[in-house]
């Protein structure tokens, strides 16, 4: 865009803290290739001493900025950094510097909880379709077992019983199978065919898969959770049934 390459020269025109303007000439020594496109067309890097006398700031720097690990996770450390911080200085989240980039952040989140609630809403009623025609079919043996005098209580427990191994079989094959699938895409995805929708939340044209045991645990616990829960209304109903009734169906 501004026609030039290595060996050329060019004018960087900026402010000072006294609102005079400062220009300079930079002869280009290197052309770096950043992550997303956006980056290389507003960002230029010279080095600091540089750029000090430029804006007649020897000595000194307009911004810091500190990276943790999980962006999502900040406020501890800027209220740490806010504390030891000066009067005079200015500390901010990066939430607050980009606040297009956390609307973007939190809309993706509530996408993503919007699809997680569909997924274990789909794994409730199938889970309690599942029960409900296995109880369907063993009418017989739970009225056989009723006269024989089994309890009510212990007929809903083997039923949760037996749900709680079906959710654990489930389990075992879904965590298999989420650990064949991400693991070998953890080197990288290219998804540069919708560089661009990634370019604008921040993202760049290439993602990175992870598997955590935190994700994993605690996946398997709210399946669990959700599978006794919607199993007992089976559980129930399979222990009201008549003896006589339930030995007599074909």
């Amino acid at each position: 865009r501004l026609e030039t390459r290595l060996g050329k020269r060019v004018v960087i025109m900026s402010q000072d803290p006294a609102n005079n303007i400062a220009e300079r000439g930079f002869r280009v020594v290197g052309i770096y290739q950043a992550e997303l496109a956006a980056q290389e067309e507003f960002n230029v890097y010279a080095a600091r001493g540089t750029l000090q006398k430029l804006l007649n700031i020897e000595g000194r720097v307009s911004q810091i900025v500190l990276v943790d690990h999980d962006y999502r996770d900040v406020e501890s450390l800027f209220r740490r950094i806010e504390a030891a911080t000066p009067d005079g200085l200015e500390v901010k989240p990066w939430y607050e510097i980009d606040t297009y980039l956390a609307v973007m952040f939190n809309m993706m989140d509530g996408f993503v909880l919007v699809w997680v609630i569909i997924i274990f809403l789909a794994l409730s009623f199938g889970l309690v379709n599942t029960l409900v025609m296995a109880i369907f079919e063993r009418v017989r043996e739970i009225g056989l077992i009723q006269a024989l005098g089994m309890r009510p209580g212990l007929i809903v427990y083997q039923i949760l019983l037996e749900s709680l191994l079906l959710l654990l079989i489930g389990l075992a094959f879904g965590n298999l199978l989420a650990l064949i699938t991400i693991k070998p895409l953890e080197s990288g995805l290219d998804v540069s065919a919708v560089a661009e929708g990634m370019a604008m939340m921040g993202a760049g044209s290439v993602i990175y898969p992870s598997l955590t045991l935190y994700d994993v645990v605690l996946a398997n616990l709210v399946v669990i959770l959700l599978g006794i829960l919607t199993s007992i209304l089976p559980a129930w109903r399979a222990s009201q049934l008549d003896p006589v009734r339930a030995l007599n169906t074909h």
